[in-house]
């Protein structure tokens, strides 16, 4: 199994040395594309010399405060929702309204509010991350075995003892699905803010080694958010085996 896995990595690499072949066979010279040799010597000075380390650590500040934000309003919204039918009814149209709306058209709001730096960021990423939770926490209490709801009725649970006892034991393998969701969603938004608006981070790097005629340098950025971002999925789902043993081969829809 481990080795089916590692050869997913002969296509990725087969490309890089036919790039490099391509490089050295036609001698190109530009200042938009770079050899893959060159972008890894960038990306190693850049490592070695703490840039890209520190703006890795921007990056994931602002991902991880605005996943905890988010992924909390969201689970909070998704428990009073799913066990209160009528409420949700209500609430429907507001949410499914003020969902769509793309989370980077909320950049230059988030900047007339709080300014260049990891607050806008963070703000910019809770509100995206809000929501996988969300609907995934509603969904999971939708498909709780409707008896156990009847027995927390019968023993006159609260609110608070039912949704302990019965509703987040039954549903919190789902619900961590929606956070691994999220936690993508949030690296994705996160190097976006920093892309288009924010001076820190990754996106920032990327952005200004492509400013500055550094392609090189630019290449490393870019694999090196693939990177972080395929550590940071690994480590979501680690975590959700670890937790939930067989009940981590929930999967949402596809």
């Amino acid at each position: 199994m481990k080795g089916a896995r590692w050869q997913g990595l002969v296509f990725p690499l087969g490309l890089l040395l036919l790039g490099e072949a391509a490089f050295a066979w036609s001698h190109i010279q530009s200042d938009s594309i770079a050899a893959p040799s060159a972008a890894l010597l960038a990306g190693y000075d850049a490592l070695t010399d703490g840039s890209m380390l520190q703006a890795t650590g921007d990056t994931m500040f602002a991902a991880i405060a605005g996943l905890s934000i988010g992924g909390g309003v969201g689970l909070l919204l998704g428990l009073v929702l799913g066990t209160a039918p009528v409420l949700d009814r209500l609430m429907e149209f507001t949410i499914e309204a003020v969902r769509p709306i793309p989370s980077v058209a909320l950049i230059p709001v988030a900047l007339l509010v709080y300014g260049f730096g990891y607050r806008m960021e963070i703000a910019v990423v809770t509100f995206s991350s809000t929501w996988p939770v969300l609907i995934m926490t509603r969904s999971a209490i939708a498909g709780i075995e409707p008896r156990l709801i009847e027995v927390a009725r019968a023993l006159r649970f609260n609110f608070a003892q039912r949704v302990w006892k019965i509703v987040l034991p039954a549903a919190l393998p789902r619900i961590f699905v929606g956070f691994r969701l999220a936690a993508g969603v949030a690296l994705i938004v996160a190097v976006t803010c920093e892309i288009s608006a924010n001076p820190i981070g990754l996106g920032y790097g990327m952005m200004m080694a492509e400013q500055s005629l550094h392609p090189d340098l630019m290449l490393a950025f870019l694999v090196w958010i693939g990177v972080v971002g395929w550590c940071w999925n690994w480590t979501m789902i680690t975590a959700q085996k670890r937790l939930f043993g067989p009940a981590a081969l929930v999967e949402p829809a596809r």
